[in-house]
């Protein structure tokens, strides 16, 4: 239950420090949304902190009026301790579908493999100032092999993020025999520590940067006194996580305007 709990947490907190960004994130009750600006889906956030009833229909169509006037699509995440058949209802009836599911996993930092050396030629190290940052934001979003029409709002997003010693973002970045490839981020907030933006160029996948890049966020969070991690998985990437000890604690579900 604690996990389960760590889950949500650390997601909402990371939309609505991500919304805050750029004073984009909006709450209608139990209701938030934030946007990234990136006009793909999965980068505008919605979400319900509590089963919808009648009295959030309205909420739910200003949110959709939020993300028209925006011009952004989005995707609308229920979590499992905020699901219902009214909240399925509701959705639904505002022209949304079920489109996916969402592995959600955890793990516990305190287990021998942690201290697994990195295998040479990979290096991974912390983004430390703006020039870093751009490589970073690059590495991600060749990684996730996003349109190119997107490029522009992403790295406006991106390049926003803060670092430091006192942020609550650690980014960071594998290189192969020098080369950056390789990203991932770790959020923490209060009592969660969350992996997000694991990314590895395509023409480098299967040697490992994945397993090692999200082992420094792991490493990262352990040092900075977490006990556990949580991350959203792809099915191919929970494979991998698999591997380093997260277990899947959840599904979320994805609804998106039909």
């Amino acid at each position: 239950m604690r996990n389960l709990e760590s889950v949500k947490n650390n997601y909402f907190a990371v939309g609505r420090y991500w919304g805050r960004l750029n004073s984009s994130f909006l709450q209608k009750g139990s209701i938030c949304s934030m946007h990234t600006g990136v006009a793909i889906s999965d980068f505008n956030w919605a979400w319900n902190e509590k089963p919808l009833d009648n009295s959030d229909i309205k909420s739910v169509e200003d949110i959709k009026e939020f993300y028209r006037q925006q011009k952004l699509r989005f995707w609308w995440w229920v979590y499992p301790r905020y699901d219902s058949s009214q909240t399925k209802e509701i959705l639904e009836n505002a022209g949304m579908r079920l489109i996916t599911q969402i592995p959600c996993m955890a793990a516990d930092l305190h287990v021998e493999f942690l201290e697994e050396k990195i295998l040479a030629p990979i290096t991974i190290a912390e983004v430390k100032d703006q020039g870093d940052l751009s490589v970073w934001a690059d590495i991600s979003f060749r990684g996730f092999q996003m349109p190119e029409r997107a490029r522009e709002q992403y790295n406006d997003f991106v390049l926003s993020f803060t670092r430091g010693s006192q942020a609550a973002q650690k980014l960071l970045l594998a290189c192969w025999d020098g080369r950056p490839v390789a990203t991932s981020l770790l959020f923490m907030n209060k009592d969660t520590a969350g992996i997000y933006y694991v990314a590895t160029l395509p023409e480098y996948r299967n040697r490992g940067l994945g397993f090692y890049v999200t082992l420094a966020a792991m490493r990262a969070a352990k040092d900075a006194g977490y006990d556990n991690i949580i991350l959203q998985a792809t099915p191919a990437g929970a494979k991998v996580y698999r591997r380093i000890g997260f277990q899947e604690i959840c599904q979320a579900k994805i609804y998106k305007l039909k």
